[in-house]
């Protein structure tokens, strides 16, 4: 334990809370003498202490004894696993973030699958039998003014038309 790194933390800790010494000491049943040799890096806090001076300060005991609050890294792990599912019956739109059975209507339902994306950011069935791209079923989403914008070069019908789009923004994954 490193009493120097504890008591920086303790002093950050409340002062962002907007407490002085004698506040935080009133607490905790001490004297202000206490939380400032804490701070200064003389002392440490008792075990007995931890439990109440992290609820006080809103922190973990773990991260009161390594005497710093560092950021999380950012995890999109359940994001990339996000499967979504449309019931035939009703239309519901579903989504699970790991292995599951999904069901809707008493149907079970297959999750839906992302379209590819190529080169140029369009998103869909663009390749046919022949080889050539099939510019009909282009998808290409353009950001204005931090939204997304949708367009497809082709007539949508009550046969033929986009029934469900997704967008999950950790890693740009696009369905």
């Amino acid at each position: 334990m490193d009493c120097s790194k504890i008591g920086r933390l303790i002093y950050d800790l409340r002062k962002e809370k907007g407490m002085t010494q004698k506040n935080l000491a009133k607490l905790l049943n001490l004297s202000d003498r206490t939380i400032s040799k804490w701070e200064r890096g003389n002392g440490c806090p008792d075990v007995s202490l931890l439990g109440e001076l992290s609820a006080i300060l809103g922190v973990h005991i773990d991260k009161l004894l390594s005497g710093s609050l560092e950021a999380n890294m950012a995890d999109g792990g359940n994001m990339k696993r996000t499967k979504f599912y449309v019931c035939p019956n009703c239309g519901n739109v579903l989504c699970a973030t790991g292995a599951a059975e999904i069901s809707c209507c008493g149907r079970k339902l297959k999750a839906l699958t992302a379209a590819p994306i190529d080169q140029e950011g369009a998103h869909g069935p663009t390749d046919v039998p022949g080889g050539e791209k099939d510019v009909r079923h282009v998808l290409l989403i353009e950001a204005m003014d931090d939204e997304l914008y949708l367009t497809m070069n082709h007539e949508m019908t009550k046969q033929h038309y986009i029934s469900f789009v997704a967008y999950v923004s950790y890693d740009r994954m696009y369905l």
